[in-house]
C-alpha cells in the first residue's frame, strides 16, 4: 500500500519520505554524514583550524552531493580535485603512522570521523543500488563519494597524530 502526503505536515518529516525508490534513502544517507560533520565540528579542539575549515567547506558539498540524484548535479571536478588535494597534505603530515589495518578508536572526535568514513562507503554503495535501479546520475557521483571515505579515515590519522595518541593495529586471522 502506498501512503500518502499527510494533510497536517507536522506527520511528515521529509517531501519523498514515502516512496519506494532507493533515491530518498540515498538523500537521508548524506544527510546523516552532513549531521555526522556537525558533531565533529563541534568536538574538534580549538586549535585545529585548518580541520576546521575543510569540514565547514565540506559540508556544503555534501548536500550538493544529496541533491546530485534527485536534481542537477552539483558535483564538480574541482570538487574532486580540492578534497584530494586535502587529502594529500593530511596524509603527507602523518606519513608513515599507519601501515596496515587499525582499530577505530581514539579521542573525540576521532571515533565520530570513523561514522563519518562509514556513512561514506554507505553512500557509495547506495549509488551502486541506484544505478542498479536505473537511476542515471554523473559519474563524479561516486567518485566524490569515495574519496569523502578515504578522507575521513586520513583526517582520524592526522587527529591521532597531532594529539599523540598511537594507533592500535588490528592483526586479521581471516586474510
Amino acid at each position: 500500500m502506498r501512503r500518502k502526503k499527510p494533510e497536517d505536515l507536522r506527520e511528515w518529516c521529509y517531501p519523498f519520505i514515502f516512496e519506494t525508490k532507493m533515491t530518498c534513502d540515498y538523500e537521508i544517507l548524506t544527510d546523516e554524514l552532513c549531521c555526522h560533520i556537525g558533531v565533529v565540528l563541534s568536538q574538534l579542539p580549538e586549535e585545529f583550524d585548518d580541520i576546521r575549515a575543510d569540514l565547514e567547506q565540506l559540508q556544503p558539498l555534501i548536500y550538493n552531493l544529496n541533491g546530485s540524484v534527485r536534481g542537477k548535479n552539483g558535483i564538480f571536478e574541482q570538487d574532486i580535485d580540492w578534497l584530494k588535494e586535502r587529502y594529500t597534505h593530511y596524509q603527507q603530515a602523518s606519513e608513515g603512522r599507519v601501515t596496515g589495518f587499525v582499530l577505530p578508536r581514539g579521542p573525540a572526535p576521532v571515533p565520530q570521523l570513523h561514522l563519518c568514513r562509514c556513512t561514506g562507503k554507505k553512500i557509495v554503495r547506495m549509488l551502486v543500488r541506484l544505478e542498479e535501479e536505473g537511476r542515471k546520475f554523473d559519474e563524479i557521483l561516486p567518485r566524490f563519494a569515495n574519496v569523502l571515505a578515504n578522507f575521513f579515515f586520513v583526517l582520524t590519522v592526522a587527529i591521532k597524530d597531532r594529539l599523540g595518541t598511537e594507533e592500535v593495529p588490528y592483526i586479521s586471522i581471516n586474510y
